[in-house]
């Protein structure tokens, strides 16, 4: 007899026997290691599906993970007729426009002027010398998210985006949220959390086309949380009222000048040039990160005199509303589903996931993938047209129950794999949008203006750039405003890492910035439930009261 091995939503006919990690490595499936398969290294994980009771125990090396995930190295089918269903985490090419976000933001127009500089053959950090080369100089922007993870490299001296990559965050076995990640953390020694997300970081950096050495600047971007557990700080704070980070708390007893972090690559075990500095934005106050820093030195609000708002959707939404004058920011906790995660067939928007669907008069359905190569999943942009083309086909109502008595829609499928939606995948999506309504409201109300007073609606982040507008307005993800005051500007994080890489002056100018910030705490508005509630139904967001 053979097992039915599902692995990465392809079907296999396998001997058991075998771990997990052989067979990725008989169907072509890359999974990192840096320990030669002896499970100390923390890197190949996999999340089973189904079929947990057909593997071998849990070995020691494995102690630190929970629930579905393991390490495939130690993992192994052990029983014969039986079927698993697992997958790896996500890696992938980022999409690259034709000129970079940089060039749209006209940062080109200003002066480059890096921490980083070349006198001769010697090289600076500041004004020490850390080292001596004729080879160009590079630093990295990293836009550390709860579910995927971006790194653009960047050449110092002309300013030029030289790649960008991305992977899935590793750390989705501590949980897919920032309070699971804390309380992870928190209970777990070793800082399990930050070592796999480095071994992930330093495989993605090997694979950049320049020699790590090269490397001599990182500037990261990301919640107070991500931040943290990157730099290898305490988070339990974070996830305790007031809920501050050790920065903030540091800040406000006066024992430091700022929130940002800055540790060398060595402290941190990087695999760049070890005297690299590797600087953390600043962050805002409570979940109100680096990365909302980040997105507003991108879109300049320091010298911002029109009423913008800022809405960058993920796992934690990120909001910002106001100009040079009065500015509050907001962090949501709106989960992973519009990043793909707890979807049944989700997937970052990396090669292979399905980014746009529409339904035909004749019952079909047009599908867009990525890279345009075989079907993997769905990510965030083709679950926001997804929900809204089963609403203007009325299979759904507004409670998101499907209309025909079904539980799932089959998007597609041949005779390896199914790419579907369940009732429960729309209940995860509805949550998600309940909580980024709820935000919005909440966030408009304190500073007292409505949605349509707003010169523009900037709507950040790799997902936020491709999302169908009207099908957003449709399920009430965002306003129903004019379409010409919303703005889709990519990954605005990432870009203001880059510039906070390329600028000494931009990076103190967001740090001075942080402090004029207001910080609209979300989880004490009595409103925010209210519209919470409310938010879960697919309908125009103007229909709220």
């Amino acid at each position: 007899m053979s097992v039915d091995l599902r692995f990465n939503n392809n079907d296999y006919k396998v001997e058991p026997g075998f771990s997990l990690f052989e067979y990725a490595n008989l169907f072509g499936i890359q999974i990192p290691t840096s320990c030669n398969k002896q499970g100390k290294c923390k890197e190949c994980l996999v999340e089973i599906n189904s079929g947990m009771e057909n593997l071998s125990n849990r070995l020691i090396e494995e102690k630190h993970l929970e629930n579905r995930f393991r390490l495939s190295c130690c993992t192994r089918i052990i029983k014969d007729g039986c079927s698993v269903s697992c997958h790896t985490m996500h890696r992938g090419k980022m999409r690259i426009e034709n000129k970079s976000e940089l060039q749209n933001l006209n940062f080109h127009a200003q002066k480059i002027e890096p921490s980083v500089k070349r006198k001769g053959d010697k090289i600076y950090l500041d004004t020490e010398q850390i080292d001596c080369s004729q080879l160009p100089i590079y630093g990295i922007a990293l836009d550390l998210g709860t579910t995927t993870v971006v790194i653009r490299l960047i050449n110092l001296e002309t300013g030029l985006v030289v790649a960008d990559t991305a992977f899935e965050n590793p750390q989705k076995f501590g949980g897919s949220d920032v309070m699971a990640r804390i309380h992870y953390d928190s209970i777990h020694k070793g800082k399990l959390l930050n070592k796999v997300l480095i071994g992930y970081l330093n495989h993605a950096i090997k694979e950049l086309p320049v020699n790590p050495h090269s490397i001599y600047e990182m500037v990261i971007a990301g919640n107070s949380t991500m931040r943290d557990l990157f730099f290898r700080e305490s988070v339990y704070s974070i996830g305790q009222s007031p809920y501050q980070s050790v920065t903030e708390i540091e800040l406000i007893n006066g024992s430091r000048t700022t929130t940002s972090i800055s540790k060398t690559a060595q402290e941190l075990n990087i695999v760049i040039n070890p005297k690299a500095r590797v600087y953390g934005l600043p962050i805002i106050s409570g979940h109100v990160g680096a990365d909302t820093a980040a997105c507003m030195l991108a879109l300049n609000i320091a010298n911002e005199e029109k009423l913008v708002a800022i809405m960058d959707i993920g796992t934690n939404t990120e909001l910002v509303l106001g100009n040079r004058n009065k500015i509050y920011a907001a962090s949501c906790p709106a989960g992973p589903a519009f990043e793909g995660g707890n979807i049944s067939c989700g997937m970052p928007a990396l090669t292979g996931a399905i980014e746009k669907i529409k339904f035909l008069d004749n019952s079909s359905i047009l599908l867009k993938v990525i890279d345009e190569v075989q079907a993997e999943g769905i990510c965030g942009s083709g679950l926001v047209e997804l929900l809204s083309e089963l609403l203007r086909t009325n299979r759904i109502n507004s409670l998101g129950r499907f209309n025909n008595g079904a539980n799932e829609i089959i998007v597609y499928s041949d005779e390896n794999k199914k790419i579907y939606l369940t009732e429960n995948d729309i209940s995860q999506l509805a949550q998600a949008k309940g909580a980024n309504t709820a935000g919005l409201h909440t966030i408009f109300n304190n500073f007292g203006i409505e949605f349509n007073d707003v010169d523009y609606f900037y709507l950040a982040g790799a997902f936020g750039k491709y999302l169908d507008i009207e099908a957003s307005k449709r399920i009430g993800l965002i306003p129903d405003i004019e379409n010409d005051k919303i703005k889709q500007v990519g990954n605005a994080s990432i870009d203001g890492a880059s510039i906070a890489l390329l600028s000494i002056t931009k990076r103190k100018e967001i740090e001075e910035l942080m402090k004029k910030v207001t910080h609209c705490r979300l989880e004490t508005d009595p409103s925010f439930f209210h519209y919470f509630v409310e938010g879960c139904h697919f309908k125009s967001m103007e229909s709220l009261k």
